[in-house]
């Protein structure tokens, strides 16, 4: 008998996987589905309150940091309060259930801008800031894209 050959006695042992173990009963999975959804919301929390406190409102206020970046720039203050407005707004919309995913895809291009805009005035100073941001701007775009479905429902309705 070559080595290959298995002997006419031998039985194949089938080992079998119930289908409702441990990790896949609806209690885990509803359990880590809600862990995910209680997670994505802090992020949004988080995201939202540093679009309107820390980045929104230094240019809304005319705070000097913001007023001599802008000014540096050439965009004067009608720039400077067009972002700050355009985030501020972001920031709100990252609460308003049918407007997350377009708000967070809004703010990822609006840290694209950003990007380049540390890139070419700022020599890259804080170049590393908005790419950070994108990362979990775009996670909630891709978490919320369920309900641009429904945004766009209401748009053909006429309601937004």
């Amino acid at each position: 008998m070559s080595e290959t050959a298995v002997p006419a006695t031998a039985t194949a042992t089938v080992v079998t996987v119930p289908a409702t173990s441990a990790t896949s009963t609806p209690s885990a999975r509803s359990a880590r589905g809600r862990g995910a959804r209680i997670a994505l919301r802090a992020v949004q929390v988080l995201l939202a309150l540093f679009f309107a406190v820390a980045s929104a409102a230094p240019k809304l206020v005319a705070h000097s940091s913001a007023a001599d970046s802008f000014a540096e720039m050439g965009w004067g203050s009608a720039g400077m309060y067009a972002i700050g407005v355009l985030e501020l707004a972001g920031a709100i919309a990252l609460f308003v259930p049918a407007l997350q995913s377009v708000a967070a895809t809004a703010l990822s291009a609006l840290m694209v801008g950003a990007f380049v805009v540390q890139l070419t005035y700022f020599d890259g100073e804080n170049a590393a800031t908005p790419l950070v941001l994108m990362a979990p701007l775009l996670v909630v775009a891709w978490a919320r894209r369920g309900q641009n479905e429904e945004l766009f429902r209401l748009a053909r309705r006429g309601r937004v």
